[in-house]
């Protein structure tokens, strides 16, 4: 008989310490033994956690950033850096399960960001790692493409885990790459804001609404919960942009905020929501709820047509350089080789 997990997710609706990744990663570490201590088995924290989204890039013009993205990359961490393994140890310590969204920083250049976002297991192993697969609007000016070796569900105690970051939650592909390896829990992460017109200018972007939308028709279609987490917005992120224009400060400031929650198999918020003010959201999820909505509407199962539709998905991970094999190669017989010192006799 099949025994589905029953289990509190906490989403972390918190502000980094703004372009402080040491401080945010302090900040994480006692966030989650919060959470652990309250019974939560998994604590989703918002895009780019650590150290903070670029919001700057949005609201202010390329040649006038150039100090904030050098900041940026210098407090953007490495996947496998110890920043990276405080936050394991951290997991481990407290036994929950930890998705937390990076700037990631590539080993190879100082200058190469991504979008990241690390899924960490309970007993404080690495289980997923996810580059954003293509970064959204004026994001662009700040990080690299992605690439599909992410788009992976974690089987864990507590359910078949999976995540998408921010505007990713919006492609039908990348929501169908995780439905169809069985995900039951997905993580949702989301800025603080998302800035598009000035202050009380028709046609400006609800990023709460939008969240709602896009969070209710993966759960909806999935049948699956969905856990919520976007950043807050607190006076850390002025300070460290006090050299923002007037125009642009005034549009952050007055910008429509992220929502953190918790939707149901059902497409619909289940408990609390988390908007303006800072907080940890728990929300006790029982497996079994996304059993009964299946009978209805299974597009991995009955309610498909697999004859019809197929999708490839490439799960490479993209390197700078691929090398044939790890072995020195013998030269070309036409080179030849004569030792200086045989030179200089």
């Amino acid at each position: 008989m099949v025994e589905y997990p029953n289990f509190k997710a906490c989403a972390a609706h918190v502000a980094p310490v703004f372009l402080d990744a040491a401080a945010t990663v302090d900040k994480a570490v006692a966030l989650i033994a919060e959470a652990a201590k309250s019974g939560a088995q998994l604590i989703a924290f918002p895009e780019s956690f650590v150290p903070g989204f670029p919001v700057w890039v949005s609201v202010q013009a390329p040649i006038k950033n150039h100090d904030y993205f050098k900041r940026f990359a210098a407090n953007s961490i490495e996947a496998g850096g110890p920043e990276i393994q405080r936050l394991c140890e951290a997991a481990r310590e407290n036994a929950i399960i930890v998705s937390i969204g990076i700037s990631e920083r590539a080993s190879v250049s100082v200058g190469c960001l991504w979008n990241s976002n690390l899924m960490i297991g309970a007993d404080g192993t690495v289980l997923n790692h996810h580059r954003k697969l293509v970064p959204t609007f004026y994001e662009k000016l700040v990080w690299a493409n992605g690439d599909g070796a992410g788009l992976r569900v974690c089987d864990t105690a507590i359910g078949k885990l999976g995540m998408l970051i921010c505007g990713e939650n919006t492609n039908p592909l990348a929501r169908y790459t995780l439905i169809a390896q069985g995900e039951q829990v997905h993580v949702s992460s989301y800025p603080p804001v998302w800035p598009t017109r000035p202050p009380n200018e028709a046609g400006r972007y609800d990023l709460a609404a939008a969240i709602r939308i896009r969070a209710g028709a993966h759960s909806f279609e999935g049948k699956v919960f969905n856990v919520v987490a976007s950043a807050c917005f607190d006076k850390s992120v002025f300070v460290a942009l006090r050299g923002l224009e007037a125009d642009a400060r005034e549009t952050l400031e007055q910008s429509p905020r992220g929502v953190s929650m918790v939707i149901g198999p059902s497409g619909e918020v289940i408990g609390d929501t988390l908007c303006e003010e800072e907080g940890l959201l728990y929300q006790d999820i029982d497996i079994a709820q996304c059993v009964e909505p299946k009978q209805f509407h299974d597009v991995v199962g009955y309610y498909n047509r697999f004859d019809v539709f197929e999708l490839s998905v490439n799960r490479k991970r993209l390197e700078p350089i691929a090398f044939v094999n790890g072995k020195a190669e013998p030269m070309p017989d036409n080179v030849q080789w004569t030792r200086v010192a045989d030179k200089l006799e």
